[in-house]
């Protein structure tokens, strides 16, 4: 079966300003990843914007943060707007921000209705998105986020699909604040998160364990893929399979990476190889094989390009 990419011309439009790392040249560089003959198999379509967004994203956000990010588009586009429109001090809005974000959201929505429909053909998929999202709290933006995609996309997939459980696996170098913050009192709901600790934005202690449904294993300045591989084998993949997901949906950042900028962990493409395994095996055992995954970070462009194409390369040979 074939793993199904979304993605969208509208995502280069989100233009933060300036050095912002968080910028359009990191779609540019993984479509040139994903453009070889490697991916021809790939089921491309675009990323939708949907009639149902706004409203799905009320599953896992205030409508008080829904009506500021609408507040701060309006501001965005208004003709004599003279620069984007800043929601906190890393998370702005250009006038192409809105249809950007919604589209993200759409493309989690798209993925886990293919996913959820055996009649589909397909098993697995990658929302090639931005802005990112696991750090959008229920009433917040920040650090780069205006929504939290892969929490909106969990609840969804219980609210049209029936899934019972819904996981979601973190590899960022930041922790997913706003992916637990909106998981925290729900037990049919899981998080697990290896990130950098202590680092941005200082959440992701092992003791902070929601109701038995969270599961942070925090990684130190400078560990690489052995320690990061043993965090997931002993924490995290054990705690899933207790779990027993009816989806995993995964938050798919690359500033783990050795060379990224952005932090201090010192992953490769191989390390991205390996956990994207385990994670479709993971989705083999419990739920079909049923997995979406949606980018987050990973800002420093080659090694984007390169663990990007490594993760959906495992997507679809796990297919």
């Amino acid at each position: 079966m074939p793993t199904l990419l979304l993605t969208h011309p509208a995502f280069l439009r989100h233009e933060p300003g300036g050095a912002h790392p968080e910028r359009p040249a990191r779609m540019r560089a993984i479509d040139e990843a994903l453009a070889g003959p490697e991916f021809a198999g790939l089921q491309r379509e675009a990323a939708p914007l949907r009639e149902d967004a706004e409203a799905r994203i009320l599953l896992a956000h205030s409508a008080r943060h829904l009506d500021r990010v609408r507040a701060a588009r309006d501001a965005a586009s208004a003709r004599d707007a003279a620069q984007p429109q800043r929601l906190d001090p890393d998370t702005v809005m250009s006038a192409g921000s809105w249809e950007a974000a919604l589209r993200g959201v759409g493309a989690g929505l798209r993925a886990v209705d293919a996913v959820m429909d055996r009649g589909s053909g397909l098993a697995n998929a990658f929302c090639q998105v931005r802005p990112p999202g696991h750090h959008a709290e229920h009433d917040r933006a920040m650090g780069f986020c205006l929504f939290s995609n892969v929490a909106i996309a969990a609840h969804y997939a219980r609210a049209k699909h029936g899934a019972e459980r819904v996981a979601v696996v973190d590899f960022d170098v930041h922790h997913g604040n706003g992916t637990q913050e909106i998981f925290w009192a729900d037990r049919d709901l899981f998080y697990g998160s290896t990130h950098q600790m202590p680092w941005f934005p200082g959440t992701g202690a092992v003791s902070e364990q929601g109701v038995g449904n969270i599961w942070n294993a925090p990684l130190r300045a400078g560990d690489g893929g052995e320690v990061f591989r043993e965090a997931v084998r002993s924490r995290i993949l054990p705690a899933l399979d207790a779990f027993r997901p009816d989806l995993i949906l995964v938050s798919a950042g690359f500033d783990a990476h050795a060379d990224d900028p952005l932090g201090r962990l010192r992953l490769g493409a191989a390390d991205f190889t390996w956990v994207t395994d385990a994670l479709v095996e993971a989705a083999r055992r419990h739920c079909g094989g049923r997995l979406v995954s949606m980018l987050e970070g990973g800002y420093l462009l080659p090694a984007l390009a390169q663990s990007a194409a490594a993760h959906v390369r495992a997507l679809s040979q796990g297919a």
